[in-house]
């Protein structure tokens, strides 16, 4: 004896069906969107709290060439003159303006 169980599912079986899905996949969205936009507010390493880190300033992009060996003691010092030459004034109320 063979027994056909598709004609046990009428219409209503098969609308619950596809409602059944859509819910799934409707949450399966949500989730992975949530889980995203957590991920994102995750702090970064070295950035204590979550707030990001300044970017180095141009003094400590020279000192690190310089500790790597790229540049010389001579360089270094000529460099970093400059850029103390050229760099604007700071008064106490804060960068000078021009």
């Amino acid at each position: 004896m063979r027994y056909h169980h598709y004609h046990d599912m009428n219409g209503w079986g098969f609308g619950l069906m596809a409602l059944g899905m859509l819910l799934f996949l409707g949450l399966s969205v949500v989730v992975a969107v949530a889980l995203i936009r957590y991920l994102g507010r995750l702090p970064r390493q070295g950035a204590p709290g979550g707030v990001p880190a300044p970017p180095p300033s141009p003094e400590q992009l020279l000192a690190e060439r310089f500790a790597r060996g790229e540049i010389d003691a001579d360089e270094y010092r000529h460099r970093l003159d400059t850029l103390v030459q050229t760099r604007p004034r700071s008064g106490p109320g804060g960068p000078a303006s021009g």
